[in-house]
């Protein structure tokens, strides 16, 4: 005998699993990439803390850092920063696992989705809470040899910088997050069921949906390929691997912006910096130098990137051939109806749609400064980092790119119609008409 609240035990027991397994591996990747970049000789017990702060960064949190020294120094800090390396294997897990019960049909009611996304959502929401919770900690700053540091070791009032979670931020962006998250996942996934007003919208979006995620994908696996290289050829291990587990996606999907044309602005000052290509902290670094005005930024392109190491060039080539490959894909995924001019359309906005996320997740800018008395800053421990695209450049070029990719993949030779290869709205029938 079935009891009606089967379904609903089924559902939340199976967001569970999804909600646990997403942080879980967000933990693991993070502390991973912590460990080797140093953090886990932090004092005070704060490295399960920092971890915390990361996955929550990850997962759509908020974190404000927060900096001072009593009536010795006044300290400004600020940070924003997505760890994407940790955000997308959280992703990839939560949003396979949240698919995996619905593979079954093509077809599926609008309030069966709801009921399997509601709990996955709540707890979510839940499990992001208790990691904010744990996302606090101070530290003490090393002055060195300099007065401040003198003065504070007299008065025991050195200068500290720490952060905690913004909980309201954090569940607000985290629920934005996580929504993304699921509606992406539907329209990634082929097998996944639609509602039955949507079926038609099948042919439109998902073939291109899915060729740019495949795209985006591919970058970061080719950086994780150059990244191994590195860390096996010039030394440095430690931080190349740290980088690959925290942030690879914040290099290599700008890097796909500005092989088809797209631009970013930015600037790093003082001794912080970004753990970047050396060609681009020259960049990022060249404009407060030559020009004395602090608050410019430098234009990054494949031109400027190129004046210093012409080997960027190359950004062009591969972005090019993946795009290429991109349409391709879309095409071959794509009933035989479509036209090319319809490939051309839908690529082009899947991908100013991809490249408008990437532009908003990928922007950097922090800064750490430290005044002494009200005297003037501290040279040694101020910094400042920024890094934030040309927006409408960037995101009017991928929709070019994706139009073109679109239009000659359609024209590629490619099998149509293969045996037992349905549509949704195929599969769907008369339920779907």
């Amino acid at each position: 005998m079935s009891h009606p609240t089967a379904p609903a035990a089924r559902a939340w027991r199976d967001a569970l699993v999804a909600v646990l397994a997403g942080f879980a591996v967000m933990a693991v990747v993070g502390a991973a990439g912590l460990a080797l970049a140093g953090a886990g000789d932090l004092p005070g017990g704060a490295f399960p803390h920092v971890v915390a702060a990361v996955v929550l960064m990850a997962a759509g949190g908020s974190v404000e850092v927060t900096g001072g020294a009593g009536f010795l120094a006044g300290a400004d800090a600020s940070l924003s920063v997505l760890p994407l390396s940790v955000s997308l294997a959280g992703a990839l897990t939560t949003g396979w696992l949240f698919l995996r019960p619905l593979h079954n049909r093509a077809v599926a009611g609008v309030r069966e989705l709801l009921a399997r996304a509601a709990p996955l959502v709540l707890l979510w929401l839940a499990a992001l809470t208790g990691v904010a919770l744990l996302s606090r900690q101070n530290f003490t700053v090393s002055t060195g040899d300099s007065v401040l540091g003198d003065i504070g070791e007299v008065l025991d009032a050195g200068p500290k910088v720490g952060f905690e979670a913004a909980i309201p931020a954090s569940l607000g962006y985290g629920l934005l997050w996580i929504l993304g998250l699921l509606l992406v996942s539907l329209l990634v996934s082929r097998r996944a069921p639609l509602p039955t007003g949507l079926v038609r919208f099948h042919a439109a979006v998902r073939p291109a949906a899915f060729a740019v995620v495949a795209l985006l994908l591919a970058y970061v696996v080719l950086g994780i390929g150059v990244g191994l290289v590195v860390a096996g050829t010039q030394g440095h291990a430690d931080r190349t691997l740290a980088v690959i587990l925290l942030g690879l996606p914040n290099l290599v999907w700008p890097a796909l912006t500005l092989g088809f044309g797209g631009a970013w602005e930015g600037k790093a000052e003082g001794p912080f910096g970004l753990p970047v290509p050396r060609v681009l902290d020259e960049v990022l670094r060249v404009t407060g130098r030559d020009s004395g005005a602090a608050s410019d930024l430098s234009t990054i392109d494949v031109a400027s990137l190129a004046e210093r190491d012409s080997r960027a060039w190359w950004l062009v080539v591969l972005a090019v051939v993946l795009l290429l490959a991109a349409g391709a894909l879309a095409a071959a995924r794509s009933p035989a109806h479509v036209r090319p001019w319809q490939h051309a359309l839908h690529l082009a906005v899947a991908l100013a749609l991809a490249t408008l996320v990437v532009c908003l997740l990928a922007r950097i800018q922090a800064q750490f400064g430290l005044t002494l008395l009200g005297l003037g800053d501290v040279d040694d421990l101020s910094g400042n980092v920024e890094l934030r695209p040309l927006l409408w450049r960037t995101v009017g070029l991928a929709f070019l790119a994706g139009a073109v990719a679109g239009f000659l993949g359609a024209l590629l030779p490619r099998r149509r119609g293969e045996p037992g290869r349905r549509t949704p709205a195929e599969q769907a029938g008369p339920a779907a008409r």
